[in-house]
């Protein structure tokens, strides 16, 4: 027996929901895009704090620093997973995503306003890396607390499509910082942007923080969550997700293609182009602002084909299109290297990656115990941005330097793309079929 595709519907089911149901999907994700907004302005920006909070001698070891800490806050978020994600299962969607807001924005506002190594020496990097790691405890169940809730607001037929507005309004995040980002390069020297200029968009994040929380404030609590008359102390998720280890391993895996392509075309591209390809940072920019877009408008559409023909089918393709594509298109890009190419790149990856998310986030939604559904997926989701997504940059940057070839980035790609493809063929096995209803059963 295999586990069952709920996400298959008639042909009939597939069509967009109702326009009174689109608020609260509008509410929810709004505070997504704090998220995402500040993990990119970090990830864009990375040179110039490098430069201001990890001066060194070695141009690449400051960077390095600089990465890692973009990186440090995924390996919270494991962490956030399990804590935050208990609190949200016990105590409800609701009141959980208005707590993540809220460390999101502890850390958005303490890395802001930290002031830079030359002032204040060695205390500035420790309150950096303190930010980060307060951002990826939230954000380590931020993206679950939200995909539940969609999943559980959603109308019958429709999850695929609800869902993916949760990467959706990321996408938003990306198009804001990277047109930010263009304004700024326009009208600043490169001094000035490395001096100051990178804090303005950190600064425009904390000023839209007020609004957030008065969207995500009116939110009401999920039907399903309100149909259980009991719901599991932080004892019992913990022994649910323990005894569902091997479920969670594989949500682990099955996240990798997600994390790494994600972080590959917009926290890394900048990065890329300038460092790597020598390409005008506004080039850079350009082609981030148009990937996000390019997300944008794919995501809703693949999880509505999702909707369609189901989840694993999607899988499988975009798994096996990524595996026999990311090497060559990158060799293909760094072979001579231009704006043109970059885009293709990008927005082929762009592709792959909204067609992957569409099925990908609300799949592994429905595979988890829905007792302990938002626990289940942040930790799985978590783990696989913290040991390969978030460090992406880094290790991108690592692998071109001790390897001397521009395009391995591609391999990583690739890597993650297999364990995308081993992960959809053994979560179809009535083994793991059996796991994911233990906690129904138990209880």
């Amino acid at each position: 027996m295999e586990v069952p595709d709920s996400s298959a519907k008639p042909v009939s089911s597939v069509q967009p929901p109702r326009v009174r149901t689109l608020w609260p999907v509008v509410r929810v994700a709004s505070g997504n895009f704090l998220e995402m907004y500040d993990f990119q302005v970090f990830g864009y920006y990375a040179a110039a704090i490098a430069r201001n909070f990890f001066p060194s001698g070695n141009e690449f070891a400051s960077l390095m620093l600089s990465l890692a800490t973009f990186g440090a806050g995924f390996l919270m978020r494991p962490l956030g997973a399990i804590v935050l994600g208990a609190y949200i299962d016990h105590h409800g969607r609701r009141d959980g995503l208005l707590l993540t807001l809220g460390l999101m924005a502890i850390g958005t506002v303490s890395i802001a306003c930290t002031p830079s190594y030359a002032s204040i020496g060695l205390l500035a990097p420790i309150l950096v890396v303190a930010g980060r790691l307060v951002q990826g405890l939230s954000a380590g169940v931020e993206l679950g607390g939200v995909s539940v809730y969609l999943f559980e607001v959603a109308t019958p037929g429709h999850q695929g499509f609800y869902v993916s507005w949760q990467a959706a309004s990321q996408q938003v995040a990306v198009m804001f910082a990277a047109a930010l980002g263009l304004g700024l390069t326009g009208r600043l020297t490169n001094d000035q942007m490395t001096r100051w200029g990178w804090r303005v968009p950190l600064l425009v994040g904390c000023m839209i923080i007020p609004l957030l929380f008065l969207l995500r404030r009116s939110l009401k609590e999920t039907p399903e969550f309100l149909q259980h008359k009991r719901h599991p102390s932080t004892r019992e998720i913990l022994c649910t997700l323990a005894r569902n280890w091997s479920l969670i391993m594989l949500g682990i895996l099955l996240a990798i293609m997600n994390t790494v392509c994600f972080y590959m075309i917009t926290a890394y591209t900048p990065t890329f182009g300038g460092a790597v390809l020598h390409l005008a940072e506004k080039d850079s920019m350009i082609v981030t602002l148009c990937v996000g877009v390019s997300n944008f408008f794919w995501l809703p559409i693949m999880g509505a084909v999702s909707d369609r023909i189901g989840r694993r089918p999607l899988l499988v393709a975009v798994s096996v299109l990524a595996l026999l594509t990311a090497y060559p298109a990158l060799l293909w890009l760094v072979n001579a290297a231009s704006f043109s190419r970059l885009m293709a790149v990008e927005l082929w990856f762009s592709f792959l990656f909204a067609s992957y998310n569409g099925a990908m986030i609300v799949f592994l939604t429905e595979i988890m115990p829905a007792d302990v559904r938002t626990a289940g997926f942040s930790l799985a989701h978590s783990g696989a941005t913290a040991i390969f997504g978030g460090f992406t940059p880094a290790i991108s940057t690592y692998l071109i330097h001790a390897t001397g070839n521009r395009a391995i980035p591609g391999l990583w790609l690739s890597f993650a793309a297999a364990c995308g493809l081993i992960a959809t063929a053994l979560l179809s096995s009535s083994r793991v079929a059996r796991r994911s209803a233990t906690y129904e059963r138990a209880s």
